[in-house]
């Protein structure tokens, strides 16, 4: 593949494609959508806060992206985003499906409200998506779940999301062997301690952000939380054409923090 700019970038032939990205306004998501953009990639991004909306646009560029105020846990939400890329720019390639992360606590801590809130936008959000946008996409498109090293191991105080982020690994592989004779690819990315918002919020929960932050570090051995940008490229190069061969994979993005082979 081509290296090319003053920074060597790699070429990854995304230049004019078109992808979704929900839960662009921060966190995952945004830095996904950064990286997306700054290879040429046209984007309908979305999230529930319009004005974070709006910004994510106006940093990106208008020529480049549009934005919707949106929440995955509508059930219409997938058809507008789909729409709004054919109507814009008359294709669609793929799609990044991010969602804020369910509220922390025990197993028994959330009420019936809240996991079935989480599972209405974390799991029947996604599968919405995968759908909408697997019946318009063009041919060799790619399908990215944002998903947790939860898949692989529990995260203490994050019971909600140990319970839906494995079905949704599951999903994406069932959909990898679906799709796949299409041409279509359903890829995973898990994630570990990411310094976003979200990672940021969870440390000040324990209530000395950084005590929790030295004690999470000894257990990456890279000793350190992920920028954001790591997350972002792994993430552009999953949906990508210069991963055209890498279907049905779940992608640790965690520093080596996972041990599970």
């Amino acid at each position: 593949m081509a290296v090319s700019g003053k920074m060597g970038r790699m070429d990854l032939g995304l230049k004019d494609r078109v992808y979704v990205v929900t839960g662009a306004s921060r966190g995952l998501g945004r830095a996904a959508a950064q990286e997306l953009a700054a290879e040429g990639a046209h984007l309908v991004v979305s999230s529930r806060d319009a004005e974070a909306v709006q910004r994510t646009v106006d940093e990106l560029g208008a020529q480049q992206c549009a934005g919707i105020a949106a929440d995955n846990a509508d059930a219409g939400t997938a058809d507008r985003l789909v729409a709004a890329a054919q109507e814009r720019w008359g294709r669609l390639d793929g799609a990044l499906v991010s969602v804020g992360g369910p509220p922390p606590g025990g197993g028994f801590d959330a009420t019936e409200e809240q996991w079935r809130g989480a599972f209405e936008s974390v799991f029947l959000g996604a599968l919405r998506l995968a759908r909408a946008v697997a019946r318009d996409c063009e041919d060799g498109g790619s399908l990215a779940f944002v998903l947790s090293s939860s898949v692989r191991q529990p995260i203490p105080g994050l019971a909600i999301s140990n319970g839906l982020r494995p079905g949704l690994a599951m999903l994406a592989k069932t959909l990898a062997d679906e799709l796949g004779p299409a041409g279509m690819r359903v890829n995973g990315l898990l994630p570990g301690r990411i310094d976003t918002e979200r990672v940021r919020e969870l440390d000040e929960s324990r209530g000395d952000p950084g005590a929790a932050r030295s004690a999470a570090n000894q257990g990456i051995p890279l000793r350190r939380y992920g920028k954001p940008a790591e997350f972002g490229r792994v993430a552009a190069f999953l949906l990508s054409p210069a991963a055209s061969y890498v279907s049905g994979a779940m992608i640790p993005v965690d520093g080596g923090a996972l041990r599970s082979i």
